[in-house]
Parts: C-alpha cells; structure tokens; sequence
C-alpha cells in the first residue's frame, strides 16, 4: 500500500543502523584487559566478555580471584590469562599490557574498573586514606589508559572504558574520596576525548556511570563506623553493570548511564545541585549503614588483597535488582526509536486519510 512506503523505508534503513551496531557490539575474538576483574564489577564484566568468545586479561591484586574468574572464563568458552598487578603502580601495569600482546595480541578494549574506598568523615579521614584511594581509583585508571593509548594510537583503533559512577556527578557523605576519585577520572576522560577528536584519531573512550551495587566492596572497604555499610538503595547486580560495560565497549557512545534512579540523580543535580546537599544531609547518613554491628577494625583492602575468592556479588542478593529497565532502553534505542518512529508515521497517515 502507498501509505505504508515512507514506514518501510525508514524499517529498512533502522533496521540495518540496528544490525551494524550489533555486529560492533560482538566481543569474539577480541583482546580485553580489565582491571579489578578479581571480584565485583570486574569479575562479572570478565565473565561476560568471556562468554562471548573474548580473550581476556584480567587484572587485580588477588590472585585467589584472578585464577577463579580465568576458570569461570575457560568454562564458558573464552581465553584467559592472570596478570595481578597493583594499578596504582605505573610499571606494573606497563609490564600487565606488554603481557597481554605477547600472550593474547593486540588489546582492543582496556577496561578501568580497578578501585578502593574508605567509607569515613572527612574530619576522621587521613592523608593517607585520600592517598590510597586516589592512587588506586584514579591514578590506576590513568595508568592504564596510558599504557593502552600508546598501543592503540599508532594502530588508530581500540576502546577505553572508564567505570564511573553516578559519584562522579553527585558527591555524597562519607565516601569523599572515592568521589572526588571519580570526579577527577570523568574530567580526565573528557580531557582525553577532546584530544583525540582534534588529531581525528578512532581510538575511543567512554565512561560507564554505575549505580549502587551488591559487591563485596561493602565487606571488605576500610571504615571508621560500627555499623555494616550497604549500598544507598535501589540496588542492583554487578551483572547489570557487566551488560552496560560490555555495551560502551562495543557502541561508540560518550557515556552510558545504568539505572533511572542515577539518570535522575545527575540531571537533578545540574538542575538545584542545593536540594541535593540538603537532601543527603538528612538522608545520606543513615541510608548507607545496616543495622547489623560491625567492628570498625574489621580486616580492608586499602593497602592489600584478601585472601580467598570474593567472587561478584556481595551479602546483598535479596534486595538486588537483576533488571534495569532504563539500561534495556539505552542498549535497544535502535529499536526502540524506530517503533516509536512507526507508529507516529501510522498514526500521522491514518489521520490523512480519515481526513
């Protein structure tokens, strides 16, 4: 029918933009280097990259997760090779990309998701703290995009991601320097982004900002409280994380935000960044702590790994969301937008020929 032509040329031309991007998206094949890919985030980014074929070189200081997570990788069908390194040491992670090629060849995707935090007042917190986290936070972060810049400049290809937070954006009590961390790693990566726009260069960065996640970061980060800290709620699993991880690495998109909730957060600061201060000022405290006793001098990963395998997710399973509608939406706006598109171009011939 004529009416129908103007929708199915815009079905026909969505539909092959949507494949394109699929074929991107495809991790077989490709050299991935993840750091803090022991546990958390990183361990369920390892795993899902590995299940799509990928030869993956992971990260961490914990060799007990290291080898868990290159086994978990086998098992589901992709390579993978132990590297344990402590990003905030700049050489290490040098000799960690240098071992990739040599064993994997030539890395496609970095992943930057190695981090510690202390959980404290600014007024309880020490130098030191500060230092540990912005060496390891961000400094590690620096470090790795270093060293993968200068194997994927002269080849002008290969992916950067930055796993941010809504932290990045949003600063809340008693983690200030995990967001100041963070802060400093998004204006770093915009800095970057620029510099290879001017020199035209297909080498891409993009940053991932996570909401709260059930990771053992809540087990096992340093804190100066007795009660046991908790991801401030809605909650989600570190494998949603993982898809929105595995998505920047494949779509060349400036940044990808999980979860409504964070999407809200970041526009609601831009909008009265006050409201927000006063907002978590009465609620910011509180909404990170359990009622369950903890003793503040429990052991911490500040300054070195635990031992034993801590896998992905952390003591919250319960209350841990394996969906995130707002991600489905972001990982699908081909299709999303080409349906949308459809039914306005229905809609609007059909009121043409009523007419």
């Amino acid at each position: 029918m004529a009416l129908g032509t103007p929708a199915r040329l815009l079905l026909q031309k969505q539909t092959v933009s949507w494949n394109v991007n699929q074929a991107e998206r495809s991790s077989s094949g490709r050299v991935v280097v993840i750091t803090g890919a022991s546990a958390g985030v990183g361990r369920a980014t390892a795993r899902r990259f590995g299940a799509q074929g990928a030869r993956v070189c992971l990260v961490a200081r914990g060799k007990d997760g290291l080898e868990a997570a290159a086994r978990e990788i086998e098992q589901a069908g992709g390579t993978a090779i132990v590297c344990p390194a402590d990003v905030s040491d700049s050489d290490q992670v040098e000799r960690v990309a240098e071992t990739a090629e040599r064993q994997l060849g030539p890395i496609d995707v970095w992943v930057n998701d190695a981090m510690v935090t202390v959980m404290s007042t600014i007024a309880e917190s020490t130098a030191e703290d500060f230092r540990r986290v912005t060496e390891v936070t961000y400094l590690g972060a620096v470090n790795g995009t270093l060293s993968a810049l200068q194997r994927m400049r002269p080849r002008n290809q290969g992916t950067i991601v930055q796993v941010g937070s809504a932290l990045a954006y949003r600063a809340i009590p008693l983690q200030s320097a995990y967001c100041a961390a963070k802060h400093a790693l998004r204006g770093f990566t915009d800095s970057l982004r620029t510099e290879l726009l001017h020199e035209n260069s297909r080498v891409h960065v993009t940053m991932v900002q996570l909401p709260a996640l059930n990771t053992p970061q809540f087990e096992w980060s340093k804190i100066r409280f007795d009660h046991h800290p908790q991801p401030v709620p809605p909650i989600y699993q570190p494998e949603v994380a993982a898809e929105a991880i595995v998505l920047a690495a494949g779509a060349r998109r400036r940044e990808v935000w999980v979860g409504a909730w964070n999407e809200a957060l970041i526009f609601g600061n831009k909008l009265a960044p006050s409201v927000g201060d006063r907002y978590l000022a009465r609620t910011g405290f509180a909404s990170q702590f359990t009622d369950e006793p903890v003793d503040s001098d429990r052991p911490n990963n500040l300054y070195h790994p635990l031992p034993g395998d801590h896998g992905a997710r952390g003591a919250f399973d319960e209350r841990a969301r394996t969906f995130s509608p707002q991600l489905w939406l972001s990982m699908h706006r081909g299709g999303v937008t080409l349906t949308l598109a459809c039914v306005v171009a229905t809609a609007a011939l059909l009121l043409r020929a009523i007419a």
